[in-house]
């Protein structure tokens, strides 16, 4: 009796040893099953890009991602990213995307640069308006304009806000950090704007003033509109004259003496 239990029981070890063992290959299968995913190449770059670049093969790597992780609007292929120009700087490592590229035609790379329904207007600067030197492409500025009128005190305003530093002197990009003296800087602005800057410095000085890139208040300038002027009120017209009045006529006593009769009478009026 002993001996039959001991059978059972090593023949059930058994069944369930080879049951266990096909449900470990049966897991191990569709877990490598699972670990199959698409992949996918994307375009990064393999150093930083300065603003303003047109890009080389030199700068290009490629990463291979799942498929269902790919950023739409990055590119897949060299072809489509090369000799394209820089809208801001690219830092090592990163996925290129569409929207920080504009497409290079012909002219200099910066006409390639300047957005459309925007203009490059180049003001000349020392090393003052030029922020001692830090002005590099790619900051934002404001625009101050002082005029002095004649017989009264200096005034000034700020003209413009958050205006994109396009180039300074002939240059549109720059690895370096360090200050730079400049005779001229290249503002990127729209045709309003433009009319703006020439008015201001025909009327006096200009001077930048570098804001802070995480800033984001009004960084797109809008030109307000100068005021029309009050209409000037007509003169109150003159009352009219007031007629002479009229003399009163006055009356007087007549006496007429006969002999030494006297009498005395008023004459009609």
């Amino acid at each position: 009796m002993a001996r039959k239990r001991a059978l059972t029981m090593i023949t059930v070890s058994v069944v369930m040893g080879v049951i266990a063992a096909y449900m470990a290959g049966n897991l191990i299968t569709n877990a490598n099953q699972e670990e199959e995913v698409e992949m996918a190449s994307v375009v990064a770059a393999d150093l930083s890009i300065p603003f303003g670049t047109k890009v080389e093969r030199r700068h290009l790597k490629t990463l291979e991602m799942p498929a269902e992780y790919v950023p739409p609007g990055s590119f897949t292929s060299y072809e489509d990213v090369l000799e394209r120009v820089t809208m801001q700087p690219i830092v090592a490592g990163e996925i290129l995307m569409q929207g920080r590229f504009v497409d290079y035609e012909e002219g200099s790379t910066l006409a390639a640069m300047v957005e459309k329904g925007m203009r490059a207007v180049t003001v000349r600067v020392d090393d003052v308006i030029g922020v001692a030197g830090f002005l590099l492409p790619g900051n934002r500025v404001d625009v101050l304009a002082a005029r002095r009128e004649s017989g009264q005190r200096a005034t000034s305003e700020t003209i413009l806000r958050g205006i994109r530093v396009l180039a300074v002197d002939q240059t549109a990009a720059t690895n370096k950090n360090d200050p730079v003296i400049v005779r001229a800087v290249t503002l990127e602005v729209n045709p309003e704007q433009a009319e703006v800057l020439i008015k201001a410095k025909e009327e006096g000085s200009i001077q930048l003033t570098l804001r802070n890139p995480l800033e984001e208040d009004a960084l797109v300038s809008e030109v307000e509109p100068e005021p029309e002027p009050e209409p000037v009120a007509a003169p109150a017209p003159a009352p009219a004259p007031r007629p002479l009045a009229r003399p009163r006529s006055r009356s007087y006593d007549v006496t007429v003496i006969r002999g030494t009769a006297i009498t005395e009478t008023k004459p009609n009026s």
